[in-house]
């Protein structure tokens, strides 16, 4: 009797998770389909190196559309569904907040119904990335599966209504849907916009003398951070489980937004000094006495989540999940020495534009 294919679809696929997960999917024998969003730019450079694979499939729809995911769901018939949609941003949280609640909280509703009208309750597992932002004004250090929710910004409040929504489904319906309650989990792949990839490029270009000082916002906010390619396989390991279960997925170690720039800037070839306080904080270069690193209030958001510190001993004794695979300053090593060759990379492609039009112009290149 031939054993049924694992058919795996992924709404985010383009993000950070999504790429790492198709990998490792893909790498287990999956089908994997991914939902990508009609856009006037190309968005897929974290999946291009997977498109035309055999079992790699990319369809159009949208987390804001609930016809689209029904007629997506019915077609691929998914023996898994990965979550990882959203608006993940939260200070944009704060800018587009009807936006955000549309696509964090109500797409996860969209999701589960259209599963539900596909009559897939009994076949197809679901997996919700929820988010340590739920903690928000940290009632209790570290946080686990039981510590109380204090969401403390829109995104966090969207996100809370997808927790929730998933375990009444569970409940309600006798549906496979869990949650996992991510930490900050990092990469070479992260968005540029996010703290910690704008601190290891901004690195990189200044040690390349392409940027001449860093702002940011509070450097005392304390954040679990791990490793985006580990996370992926606690991920997939959740949904492995004879029952559904909600799972918080983090290292187990915390660190400050200053340690981050700190070790970012060394492994870039710059010692830091950090002096002063608060807003007068400065990150200044030892061997040249040149502030690099500046405080500015433009980065402080509304309301701040300080200290966010995962407990993953569930996930570690019941999944055998290793979060300590990548360590802290792996990531960091990881992060700068894939954007100091971007770095160079970018200028000397800069360079060879700058000269093919000055040629151009003089009619040296036809």
């Amino acid at each position: 009797m031939e054993t049924k294919k694992n058919v795996a679809l992924i709404t985010g696929v383009t993000g950070q998770d999504g790429s790492y997960l198709s990998e490792f999917l893909l790498a287990k024998g999956y089908d994997v389909h991914g939902v990508i969003r009609r856009s006037s730019v190309d968005f897929r450079e974290r999946i291009a190196h997977l498109e035309g694979k055999p079992n790699f499939h990319l369809h159009y729809a949208d987390m804001t559309d609930s016809m689209s995911l029904v007629k997506l769901v019915g077609k691929v018939l998914p023996t898994e569904i990965y979550n990882l949609a959203a608006q993940s941003h939260v200070q944009v949280s704060f800018d587009a907040p009807e936006y955000t609640a549309n696509a964090d909280a109500t797409g996860v509703l969209r999701i589960l119904e259209a599963v539900r009208t596909n009559h897939l309750e009994k076949t197809c597992k679901i997996y919700q990335a929820s988010t340590s932002e739920l903690y928000g004004k940290v009632e209790e250090v570290p946080q686990n599966e039981n510590t109380p929710f204090h969401p403390y910004s829109p995104y966090a409040v969207a996100k809370l209504y997808g927790y929730w929504i998933i375990r009444e489904y569970r409940e309600a319906y006798n549906m496979f849907c869990c949650s996992g309650i991510l930490f900050n989990h990092e990469s070479e792949r992260r968005g540029e916009t996010f703290v910690t990839r704008k601190i290891t490029l901004a690195a990189a270009r200044i040690k390349q003398g392409k940027q001449e000082k860093l702002y940011l916002g509070n450097l005392s906010s304390l954040r679990d951070w791990g490793y985006a390619k580990d996370y992926v396989e606690c991920m997939w390991l959740i949904l492995q489980q004879e029952k559904p279960e909600d799972f918080v997925i983090a290292t187990g170690e915390q660190h400050s937004v200053r340690e981050f720039c700190y070790l970012a800037f060394k492994y870039a070839g710059i010692e830091l000094e950090f002096q002063g306080e608060g807003i007068n904080e400065k990150g200044i270069d030892k061997a040249t006495g040149k502030v690099l690193v500046e405080v500015s209030e433009d980065f402080y958001r509304p309301t701040d989540v300080v200290n966010l510190w995962g407990d993953p001993t569930k996930a570690k004794t019941q999944l055998g999940w290793n979060p300590q695979k990548t360590t802290f300053e792996e990531l960091v090593h990881i992060m700068v020495q894939h954007d100091m060759q971007k770095v160079a990379a970018d200028h000397v492609a800069s360079v060879m534009r700058t000269n093919l039009a000055e040629y151009l112009e003089k009619g040296l290149v036809k």
